[in-house]
């Protein structure tokens, strides 16, 4: 675990608020026709015109800049050619190294006209974050911020993904420490000031149990439950966590 220094918190912000504007374009081009290579293109372009990397193919040797998880696709989802659908729930997680510092971060967003059950799990995956980051306060640890996040989803009936979780970020992706979206409060790495993690519950409508395609990457429900994504990277501050991957 680092804390991190001014110059690299700046590194961090610029390359997080990047990474924000970035998935603010992709959310307005997400309509029904689309494509998901489209998304993904766009998203290659961008991360290559502002002179980042598309760290997700380079560090991970993942086949695209941004995953795109369609419906009961939990994570890991491969952009192709998948023609987006009136109705469909589409999480995007988008990341890119920027002057040296990586940016991640993840939204959900409803394709046209979305059902109210599937507009509640979206909103309920939104609400979980905002719980598990009121819970990144200097002194807590980071089962603090997965309890909070698994009693608001449980409490709420629905399933919290456990293979997949948040994680320090810094010059890499994936650094230390783990960040569960579930747990024991008390428990795990403390949170100090100047810390960067992020924070990305997955909730789902039934079991929370997953299998991987044939592709290798893409992650669905193992009982066909749709899901949900939020991420943000934050830093741990005197005050709380405060966002940094905002446009």
């Amino acid at each position: 675990m680092v804390a991190r220094t001014q110059d690299s918190i700046q590194g961090l912000r610029r390359a997080n608020r990047a990474t924000a504007k970035l998935l603010r374009d992709l959310a307005r081009m997400a309509r029904p026709g689309v494509t998901t290579k489209a998304l993904d293109d766009y998203a290659m372009e961008y991360i290559r015109r502002i002179g980042g990397e598309p760290v997700f193919n380079t560090q991970e040797k993942f086949p695209g800049a941004i995953n795109t998880s369609v419906n009961d696709a939990v994570v890991h989802g491969v952009p192709g050619d998948y023609v987006l659908r009136e109705g469909d729930v589409l999480s995007v997680d988008a990341g890119m190294l920027l002057d040296g510092y990586a940016g991640d971060s993840t939204i959900t967003v409803g394709i046209g006209r979305v059902s109210p059950e599937h507009q509640r799990l979206i909103e309920a995956a939104k609400q979980a974050l905002a719980v598990g980051i009121r819970a990144a306060a200097p002194g807590n640890r980071v089962g603090d911020i997965g309890h909070a996040i698994q009693t608001f989803a449980e409490a709420r009936g629905y399933g919290v993904i456990r293979e997949y979780i948040g994680h320090g970020l810094g010059r890499r992706m994936h650094e230390p420490p783990d960040v569960p979206s579930v747990g024991r409060s008390g428990t795990g790495d403390l949170l100090r000031e100047g810390l960067v993690i992020t924070i990305e519950p997955i909730l789902v409508e039934g079991s929370p149990n997953v299998q991987v395609d044939p592709d290798g990457w893409t992650v669905r429900t193992v009982d066909g439950g749709w899901a949900a994504q939020w991420e943000h990277t934050v830093i741990v501050t005197g005050r709380g966590a405060r966002i940094l991957s905002v446009a």
